[in-house]
């Protein structure tokens, strides 16, 4: 069992779908969780489950946290958002978002989080991407080149951060069955007239080898090994979790 009692975790997201899963399996290993959400009420629902501390806090403002301390052993960058237009359509308001909160964010968290993690000689960096940070789709531009620029600085940050006992790797996730996720089901199956097993089959698994969608509680598990010391020489690497999608 990974062993993180006396760590201190900052989960980015952390009030919802996978950072949730992630912020419990981090707290279950004995760390200190911060929950950072834009939704207050809900960060401090799931930190107030599992001990940890609550901080509301909009990622997309950047400029904000290049102000802020920040200190911690293990930093889950996990927070996204998703928009969907072709790139003729794309608005550029959206497209900048989504950069800043998925690329930009995790540049300015991980800035502040390395000489902290430098001085005590051990730190961990968790990228959330996704297979969209290894594979394109149409219509998500924006997204895929967050994602592409995240697998960047997590191989950046992996290189300079090793001699000082800091590791950095990315967990790449194809769809994942979320409350998010469940809600796009039903939406589409209604949108299509079809059935919701149908959508899961041809929409969401379309990619798969493995006939069912990852649980947040799987994705969590990756990252709780990548937080713990057994992991402490695996660093810049992308652990996919896609049901065989990037395997063709």
């Amino acid at each position: 069992m990974v062993e993180l009692t006396g760590r201190r975790a900052l989960v980015t997201g952390g009030a919802s779908g996978l950072g949730k899963a992630i912020s419990e399996a981090l707290a279950e290993a004995g760390a200190e969780v911060t929950v950072a959400d834009l939704d207050a009420e809900a960060a401090e629902t799931v930190a107030s489950g599992i001990g940890g501390r609550a901080w509301a806090v909009d990622l997309a403002d950047t400029s904000a946290l290049e102000t802020i301390d920040v200190d911690t052993d293990i930093l889950v960058n996990n927070a996204g958002i998703q928009r969907i237009h072709p790139i003729t359509e794309f608005p550029l308001e959206e497209w900048r978002l989504i950069s800043t909160l998925m690329l930009e964010a995790p540049f300015v968290l991980t800035k502040a989080v390395l000489p902290g993690m430098y001085r005590r000689g051990w730190g961990r960096i968790i990228n959330l991407s996704s297979v969209h940070g290894l594979r394109a789709s149409a219509n998500k531009s924006a997204y895929v080149a967050a994602k592409h620029g995240l697998m960047g600085l997590t191989k950046t940050t992996a290189l300079e951060g090793g001699p000082h006992g800091v590791t950095c790797n990315a967990i790449n996730p194809g769809y994942v069955l979320t409350p998010l996720v469940k809600g796009q089901i039903a939406d589409q199956a209604k949108t299509n007239g079809i059935s919701e097993k149908e959508v899961l089959e041809q929409v969401f698994l379309g990619h798969s080898a493995v006939p069912r969608l990852a649980e947040p509680e799987e994705v969590a598990a990756i990252a709780l090994f990548l937080a713990g010391d057994a992991a402490a020489v695996i660093n810049g690497s992308a652990h996919s979790i896609d049901g065989g999608w990037t395997a063709a």
